[in-house]
This record gives structure tokens, C-alpha cells and sequence, in this order.
């Protein structure tokens, strides 16, 4: 099983401070993170893409290039690139480049996205929200399958025999599609044969299965291997329970009761809170063991092969967050391999 990270580089004021650092610093603080992750193990990190003024991640393959000169071991990968917004040439071209520079290291996940800013800002109907994905879906693919292409699409520029350069140093180049909450979207990926990574973060898990299951199902009644399985949620880790909730809520709060003002939900209250951290709900926040056991239990339900955790959700001090990247590396995901292996055993 791989573990990763995966953060959209939030850059907000300090809840207990209200101190905001300047744009340029939290960067120099994510290459940390990122670097901190390569050498304690983790198998991933990924960058998602937001256009928003508390997000400091509008360019994905910029960053991860980045990361790629400082790091050796860690696959890196967008999460996600909202592709309907996107010209599928410039995103394989981008990604083909960074796993040049990373010798072999690098992924595309691709989504509708879970915000809009950037369809109006690039052109792009949101009538033709799902039609966009779909079409551009299809052209990334036939990009990853050949050098030299002749493709027609309804809102791109159809490629008459044109060569797609630089060419990645994996063939094909890993693509992954991140789903949400629409089923259709699961069954598609597996009948494509794509890995999925299923965002989880809020409910319980177990309501979840059905798009799993319906993955696995696309594939097999198509007739492709069983693709990949990611499962994305928040969390945060701490030496203890108590401190990692207690560092972790104040975060979330002030991101989810901004994101609740723009969509109508209510303010989060600490009871909520802390009822999504226990076994059985969303967010994996706590002790290491509390997460290892949380893992465990959602193996069960889901038989994944990769977990990654979003840390950084609201600005959580740099320290912290370092501290909890080193648990999850050292403590978290190396119990859980060995707890796996003994169950297959």
C-alpha cells in the first residue's frame, strides 16, 4: 500500500494568530514539506490546482518541477488538474516535462474540480461543464497512448497527425481521475481502466463503497485489469489525540465555515468536529495509532492500494505540520504495510 500527502498550498491567516505569512514563505515552507516527505518514505505528494486568493496552487506541474530538484524518491503528481478548464496538449506536455526532471516520477489526476473560478477565467462554458471533461478526457488518454496523433473534439481544435513533444521517460505516463460524488464518474474510470482516487471527506465511509465497487465493476465488464484504488481524505497527526484535534480544529473551522458562507452550509462546531475524527466518519485526525487503526478499518471496507491525506487544511504552523508529515511517515505507514502483509499472510 502507498501513502501520500496532498495539499493545495492554503495560505490564510494563523486562526490562534492571525498572523498570514507572505506568499513567497509558505511556498519555501511546502518544499520542505515535500522534501521532509521524500526522506522519511512516503511514496507520494501531490499539488491540487485552485485559482482562489487563499490558494497558492494555480500551477501544479510549476511547483512539483520544483519539488522535482529536491527530491529522489517520491512520485509527484497534480491532484487535481481540472482539466475541463485546461488544454489536455499543454497539461501532457507539462507533466511529460516534469517527469523528465523528476527521471520517471511523475502522475496526472485529473477532475472536474471542485470550484469554478477557473472556467470563467480561461473561457470556458459552464453549460458545457461535464461535455468539457469528457472531451478532453478523451484526448489526454490518446496523448498517454501515442507520440503522433489525429484527434477531432467538438470544443478543442481537432490534431490532424501532429507529434506531441517532449515524450515522458514512462510509457504510458500515469493518469489518475479523482472522483467526488457522482457514481457514473466512478464506473467510467474503471471502464477506461484508470485508477481512481476517491475524495472522502465528510460522512461515513462505508457510503463510499458502492463507488469502489462500481470502479472495479467498470473495468471487469469491459474486460481490463483491476485499476488502482486511492482513497483522499483531511487529517492531521500529533503525538496525542487531544493535540492533534485541538491543532487541527481551529484550521478547519475557519476553511469550512469560509467555504460553508459561499455554499450555504452552517458554521462547524467543535461536537462536529470531533464526531468526523472517530472511527467511523471522514477525518483522520490524531494520535498515530488513532490514524493507523483508522486505516486499517477503512481497508477493510475499501481494499485500496494508496491513502493520501490532506494536512494543511487552514494554516497549521509549520512545525506541526512537519511533525506530523515525520509520524506519518515513520509510525503511521510503516504499521500499516506490516499490518497488511500479516493479513494477506
Amino acid at each position: 500500500m502507498e501513502f501520500g500527502i496532498y495539499s493545495f498550498v492554503e495560505n490564510t491567516p494563523d486562526p490562534t494568530t492571525g498572523i498570514k505569512l507572505s506568499p513567497a514563505q509558505r511556498l519555501h515552507n511546502l518544499m520542505e514539506e515535500i522534501s521532509l516527505a521524500d526522506e522519511a518514505g512516503l511514496d507520494v505528494f501531490g499539488i491540487g490546482e485552485h485559482h482562489r486568493a487563499e490558494y497558492l496552487s494555480s500551477s501544479p506541474s510549476t511547483i512539483l518541477a520544483a519539488a522535482a530538484g529536491r527530491t529522489k524518491k517520491i512520485r509527484l503528481t497534480s491532484a487535481v488538474t481540472v482539466l475541463g478548464s485546461e488544454d489536455p496538449v499543454r497539461v501532457y506536455q507539462q507533466f511529460a516535462t516534469l517527469d523528465l526532471l523528476s527521471r520517471g516520477r511523475a502522475e496526472i489526476m485529473v477532475g472536474r474540480g471542485s470550484f469554478i473560478e477557473s472556467f470563467p477565467l480561461f473561457g470556458c462554458d459552464l453549460n458545457d461543464y461535464d461535455e468539457l471533461f469528457a472531451e478532453k478526457l478523451d484526448l489526454l488518454l490518446t496523448l498517454k497512448k501515442k507520440e503522433r496523433v489525429t484527434w477531432e473534439g467538438k470544443f478543442r481544435p481537432s490534431i490532424h497527425d501532429r507529434s506531441v513533444y517532449p515524450q515522458p521517460v514512462q510509457s504510458p505516463l500515469p493518469v489518475w481521475i479523482a472522483v467526488g460524488g457522482t457514481l457514473e464518474s466512478a464506473y467510467r474510470a474503471g471502464a477506461l481502466g484508470i485508477p481512481m482516487a476517491l475524495g472522502i471527506i465528510g460522512g461515513q465511509p462505508e457510503r463510499f463503497k458502492r463507488f469502489a465497487d462500481l470502479h472495479r465493476r467498470g473495468a471487469r465488464e469491459v474486460g481490463h485489469p483491476q485499476p488502482a484504488l486511492s482513497i483522499n481524505s483531511h487529517g492531521l497527526i500529533a503525538e496525542t489525540s487531544r493535540e492533534a484535534a485541538d491543532l487541527a480544529f481551529p484550521a478547519f473551522k475557519q476553511t469550512m465555515d469560509r467555504i460553508g458562507k459561499e455554499r450555504g452550509w452552517p458554521p462547524v462546531t467543535r461536537e462536529q468536529f470531533d464526531s468526523s475524527i472517530t472511527l467511523r466518519d471522514a477525518n483522520f485526525v490524531g494520535s498515530p495509532q488513532q490514524v493507523i487503526d483508522k486505516i486499517l478499518f477503512q481497508k477493510e471496507i475499501f481494499n485500496h492500494d494508496r491513502f493520501l491525506m490532506q494536512m494543511s487544511v487552514g494554516s497549521i504552523p509549520h512545525k506541526k505540520l512537519l511533525r506530523s508529515i515525520e509520524l506519518f511517515a515513520t509510525k503511521v505507514a510503516p504499521a500499516v504495510r506490516k499490518a497488511s502483509q500479516n493479513v494477506k499472510k
